[in-house]
């Protein structure tokens, strides 16, 4: 116990001497946490529209208002050629091309039925997809207006209504930023905690000082619980700072415990800083360390269910995410800041993260040899 207390003094002085390692702590998430979820939204807007408008009348010119009046499109090309809308596509002047046949009016009330054609340029899926998406339901909600203006309904309906109701449960008011804030909190510390972890061995190797230590009596778990310790109880306080950041700027308070938070993100970070170490123990310079942790932080981010919806995922890819703990964590953290979810909500959790934390741990010690 007394070596293990000597070598967590030492591991101490060494990030206190450091500035780099403090400034990469705390002032990166702080800086990140601030940006990101503000730069980070699901929703699409200034979507630039061009319009081709063969028929000068008055219901064109309601139904291009409520397009632009909607606070999602820019009409940033209006004329009566259909390939001057798409010369603005192709300029990338333009997003989305709606064209207006003649005698629109004229057939919309004649025929009780007009037609539009809607282009979309989807070189970028997502944004062609909601913007398609969003024209339709504008455009839907205009010929809703207008036969409500036409039919003349009689003061007791014979026909049968269905009146729809709905309520957000845990979202009420569909705030992106508080789904997105706790996922980029997880990601911050995964990042911080994989990275340093992952550098601190090597860095020992490089300078020298490992030599020195391999020579000594000091066991090998006792070497890796002093390289882990630090950064673990540094993290908890970066964990901290996000929540505090996460109340004063978004006025995100968890409905669940803080207890909960943090048992959760205790056993974590035992996990993450485990994997960091194992790659440390593997790397002979830190340049392999930081290139080896980036691939497996790329693949983890990417299918951890922050940006995309694990359901969504093919099967294959879902598989892998049961082997990703930071799926578990940002999953957690959702379920407590948003539900109130408690500890019997997220044992099954913990218990599969704990045994990560365990099995990268006990990897990490096992691959580390001594040599003199």
């Amino acid at each position: 116990m007394r070596t293990l207390l000597f070598l967590l003094q030492k591991e101490f002085k060494q990030i206190r001497r450091d500035p780099g390692i403090l400034k990469m702590m705390f002032i990166m998430p702080i800086m990140q946490l601030i940006i990101l979820p503000n730069a980070a939204d699901y929703e699409v807007k200034n979507i630039k529209l061009a319009v081709a408008n063969h028929d000068n009348s008055e219901y064109v010119r309601r139904l291009v208002n409520k397009i632009t009046a909607s606070g999602y499109f820019t009409l940033t090309n209006y004329s009566s050629s259909y390939n001057d809308a798409l010369q603005s596509v192709e300029n990338d002047e333009a997003d989305l091309i709606v064209e207006i046949p003649a005698n629109f009016e004229q057939k919309l009330i004649k025929e009780n039925e007009a037609t539009l054609f809607i282009a979309v340029n989807a070189i970028n899926g997502v944004k062609g997809g909601l913007a398609g998406g969003y024209i339709k339901n504008i455009i839907q909600n205009y010929n809703n207006q207008i036969r409500t203006d036409w039919v003349q309904f009689p003061k007791i309906n014979p026909q049968p209504v269905i009146e729809v109701t709905s309520s957000n449960w845990y979202n009420p008011q569909m705030n992106y930023k508080k789904f997105m804030v706790p996922g980029i909190l997880v990601l911050l510390l995964t990042i911080i905690g994989t990275n340093l972890t992952a550098n601190n061995i090597v860095k020992e190797k490089e300078v020298g000082t490992i030599e020195q230590i391999n020579v000594t009596p000091i066991k090998k778990y006792h070497f890796i619980l002093s390289k882990l310790i630090p950064f673990w109880v540094l993290a908890l306080v970066v964990l901290t700072i996000g929540l505090v950041i996460a109340k004063v700027f978004y006025g995100i308070i968890p409905l669940g415990s803080f207890l909960t938070i943090y048992v959760f993100a205790a056993v974590y970070l035992l996990a993450i800083l485990g994997l960091g170490l194992l790659i440390s123990t593997y790397a002979a310079t830190q340049q392999q360390s930081m290139l080896v942790s980036f691939f497996i932080m790329m693949i983890f981010v990417l299918m951890s269910g922050l940006y995309t919806s694990i359901e969504s995922m093919p099967v294959w890819a879902q598989w892998i995410t049961k082997f990703n703990p930071i799926s578990y964590f940002i999953e957690v953290m959702r379920m407590v800041v948003l539900k109130g979810s408690n500890f019997s909500d997220i044992l099954p959790k913990l218990y599969t993260v704990l045994g990560f934390a365990i099995v990268l741990n006990t990897w990490a010690v096992y691959s580390y040899k001594k040599r003199s």
